[in-house]
């Protein structure tokens, strides 16, 4: 259950009445006030669109979010996101290198107090352990295709293949690759002219925008994970 309520005792008196009230039944209760912003680590490669939307997103009040870090194993975007006044971090990641980044990532996500991690387009995968400390809490997109295409150029292999419809997929990141649940899905029908540059972008812009969607349910508290799917109070 979502509830939205005002009271004029205070987070702490009103939580504590609802545990009292409620304890028999062994809740697991979980209170905010409506004007706290979650504060989200965003993690990029060299692909701006979402990472654009997001910041374009926030700079109009329409993502309740905060963005206190972006992190990237390129610089490519550094200059994009210190322009919107967001520090940035280079972390370059190797084989030898990533377990050393992903501590350091962890310990931005305490000393920086951030509520879930969202993936815009980072082209890294992440180990077990890291998902395992932010569990529901890492929200990744990915294209997605009817038939799935896998690897390298995957527009390029649905242009192959000829598919009439093309979409993206934002769910959350578990260890096993790109099989979290499910938070939110949209597609795009394409024809037989399309090339696959024109099917990139159109990619492009439905990740975006699916993404965005999905960090703004999770900010407004409206996902609820129940075993591998989610419920989502719209």
């Amino acid at each position: 259950m979502r509830t939205r309520f005002e009271t004029s005792q205070g987070l702490a008196v009103a939580e504590k009445s609802l545990r009292d009230e409620l304890g028999k039944f062994s809740p697991s209760l979980s209170m905010r006030p409506t004007n706290h912003k979650p504060r989200a680590l965003v993690l990029v490669t060299k692909e701006s669109h979402c990472l654009r939307d997001l910041m374009y997103l926030l700079e109009l009040g329409e993502l309740p979010i905060e963005i206190p870090l972006v992190i990237s194993n390129r610089e490519d975007l550094k200059s994009l996101v210190e322009s919107h006044e967001i520090p940035f971090l280079y972390l370059p990641v190797t084989a030898t290198t990533k377990i050393e980044q992903e501590k350091v990532m962890l310990a931005k996500i305490t000393e920086l107090k951030i509520d879930f991690v969202v993936l815009a387009r980072y082209m890294q995968i992440l180990s077990s352990e890291f998902c395992s400390a932010m569990p529901g809490k890492i929200i990744n997109i990915h294209h997605s295709f009817l038939p799935g295409f896998k690897g390298a150029k995957p527009y390029h292999q649905a242009h192959d293949r000829g598919v009439k419809i093309i979409g993206a997929t934002a769910h959350f990141v578990t260890s096993d690759l790109d099989e979290g649940p499910i938070i939110e899905q949209d597609v795009a029908h394409v024809n037989h002219a399309a090339t696959p540059e024109e099917m990139i972008a159109r990619g492009r812009d439905i990740e975006r925008r699916v993404l965005a969607r999905a960090v703004k349910l999770f900010a407004e508290d409206r996902i609820f994970i129940v075993g591998q799917r989610t419920v989502i109070f719209s």
